[in-house]
């Protein structure tokens, strides 16, 4: 995924409201960026961080900035979760993610379980339906060792649910990792954080749900997954 225009340096003032991000540009003026990641956004959200926007074109818009890239723990990292459903699409079309190969039609955004939409829906007409539900990844506390998530997600045990109940059904589910990082080896829940996601996402592996991972190349030009990643369950 390239992005479409240059992006714009900067430094992060402040993240705030959930929404909100403050950005202090080269020149000295600070410009409000929408921060489109709603999550706790742990080790990713400290004022001095070298941040960069892109810049909407949209005149409708009240904040022409959107967070895009931050730079910690000396790598370059994603901010913007939603960037990983785009990803995990151009990697399946481009035959990236080897283990979601061979079908025919890929839709996004297909109602399926209790009033939720799946990130993607591989089919063909030789094969069940494969359900994919996408996860953005951020977050090392160890050295290698990407974690997920980094807050209490309902609605994250909510999708292994569905997942798992599809899996039931004969049909295929996978619950897809992206990584948006390039300094990670290995994911594996983040069990202190939100226990009940991690026992949901093991039950879920046990009912039939295949756990994948794959890691990105950031850079300010674009973003694309490049490697898998081991899982780690146990």
């Amino acid at each position: 995924m390239k992005f479409a225009t240059p992006l714009i340096e900067g430094r992060l003032v402040s993240r705030y409201k959930r929404f909100f991000a403050d950005v202090e540009l080269p020149g000295g003026d600070v410009v409000t960026a929408h921060c489109a990641n709603t999550g706790a956004m742990a080790g990713i959200k400290d004022a001095g961080l070298k941040v960069w926007l892109s810049r909407a074109d949209n005149p409708k818009r009240k904040l022409k900035f959107t967070w895009e890239i931050v730079e910690a723990q000396d790598t370059l990292i994603g901010t913007l979760p939603g960037r990983a459903n785009e990803l995990a699409e151009e990697a399946v079309h481009g035959g990236i993610l080897t283990e979601l190969g061979g079908y025919a039609s890929l839709r996004r955004e297909v109602k399926y379980g209790d009033n939720s939409r799946i990130d993607l829906l591989l089919e063909h007409e030789d094969r069940p339906p494969c359900w994919v539900e996408v996860k953005n990844v951020h977050w090392m506390r160890q050295p290698g060792l990407a974690e997920f998530p980094d807050g209490v997600t309902s609605r994250g045990t909510k999708h292994l649910g569905e997942l798992s109940a599809k899996a039931r059904a004969g049909e295929r589910a996978v619950q897809l990792f992206i990584v948006q990082r390039s300094d990670c080896t290995r994911l594996r829940p983040a069990d202190d954080t939100d226990p009940v996601y991690g026992e949901a996402l093991r039950a879920a592996h046990a009912a039939g749900v295949e756990i994948l991972a794959y890691r990105c190349e950031v850079t300010p030009a674009g973003i694309a997954i490049t490697h898998p990643m081991s899982v780690e369950l146990s």
